[in-house]
């Protein structure tokens, strides 16, 4: 029997499906300006998306930090205890004087707001599937499996995710990853690596961290990009391979793992999106899920430039605008006349995307 949690507790109606917490940013005697990742990003979203009347406080789903029970469900007990030692932290987080500091202080200042990005994704999977899609503002910790941590991400979200899905949600039993942050996924390709239930796609910079071969073995659609790759092959490719993947595999969900390190200039992706290949990016995954009716999860994942934060914004704008989220679009969405109209108009969109 599933162990009780916070996490499923039905937030109330008139919620969008946008979860958040003020607890998601970290900021700590400016420590975290050590690392090249913008670690107040969530934040600002929150406050573009406000700003443009998108969201209001009392309307976003406010994420619940994960407790021990409920990382437990993937993480082994020996890792999270592993935890509890300030120099294995500040080698996950990459923040080197981490480890000088009293690891009550990396708990609340660190772990904490990982955490509750954690519980956010976790939430936001049953959001998906009873409404169609959901965003986790934060979240995306895809290198981290159930025993190792590495590359900023010290809890596994994706992974938790599914396996919540999978034991407490009926009706959920198959589930795709669509991972397009620069990096390859190497944690959620580990915990999957032998389950058939998974189907995994992932489109990364080749050459950069991690580099993880024997990860590779999980990934059912492999696309490696070489160095400084732009938006034209770059779009063309996601949308060959999301519509091959969806087409291989109907899921009864989707979780699309958004990273924005793969805009021109980021210090750790190597490769060269602009912010319009990004929303373009996003509508196309979107586009797919809703097309097929599959509910869809997005989580933020990696993006380590001051103006990652607009960009994600900009992209929910995109996504509202089209009616691909609605707050009231329920899974039936295809039904809706904006969405109809739309998806024959992507259609027509692609087919001169790949007659260029």
């Amino acid at each position: 029997r599933p162990h009780r949690t916070e996490l499923y507790e039905d937030p109330p109606s008139p919620c969008c499906p946008i979860v958040y917490s003020p607890d998601y940013n970290i900021t700590f005697m400016g420590l975290e300006k050590l690392h090249p990742f913008d670690a107040g990003k969530w934040g600002k979203v929150i406050n573009f998306l406000k700003e443009e009347k998108l969201i209001a406080d009392d309307l976003i789903v406010q994420a619940r930090e994960a407790t021990d029970e409920d990382l437990l469900v993937v993480h082994t007990r020996r890792y999270l205890n592993k935890l509890k030692w300030s120099f294995v932290v500040a080698t996950i987080t990459e923040i080197p004087p981490v480890a000088f500091l009293p690891n009550f202080v990396v708990q609340r200042k660190v772990l904490k707001p990982l955490r509750t990005q954690t519980g956010g994704t976790i939430m936001a999977g049953k959001l998906a599937v009873d409404r169609g899609w959901a965003i986790n503002v934060g979240g995306g910790f895809h290198h981290c499996s159930s025993d190792k941590g590495g590359g900023f991400c010290a809890y596994a979200d994706i992974t938790l995710a599914i396996k919540f899905l999978f034991e407490r949600v009926q009706g959920v039993s198959k589930a795709t990853i669509i991972d397009l942050d620069a990096h390859q996924g190497n944690g959620h390709e580990r915990d999957f690596m032998d389950d058939h239930r998974v189907y995994i796609m992932d489109v990364y910079n080749r050459y950069i961290y991690p580099g993880d071969g024997f990860a590779k073995r999980a990934i059912k659609r492999k696309v490696e990009l070489e160095w400084g790759t732009e938006d034209t092959e770059y779009l063309q490719k996601v949308h060959t391979h999301v519509e091959g993947a969806l087409n291989e595999l109907k899921p009864d969900i989707i979780v699309y793992n958004a990273g924005t390190d793969i805009l021109d200039g980021d210090p750790l992706g190597g490769l060269a999106i602009s912010p319009q290949g990004i929303v373009k990016r996003d509508e196309v995954v979107f586009k797919a899920a809703r097309r097929r009716r599959i509910p869809i999860l997005m989580v933020t994942s990696g993006g380590y430039q001051k103006r990652t934060a607009r960009i994600i914004a900009d992209s929910i704008l995109n996504l509202h605008n089209l009616g691909l989220i609605d707050k009231e679009l329920a899974t039936s969405g295809a039904e809706n006349p904006k969405v109809e109209q739309m998806i024959r108009d992507s259609a027509k969109d692609l087919t001169n995307l790949s007659l260029q």
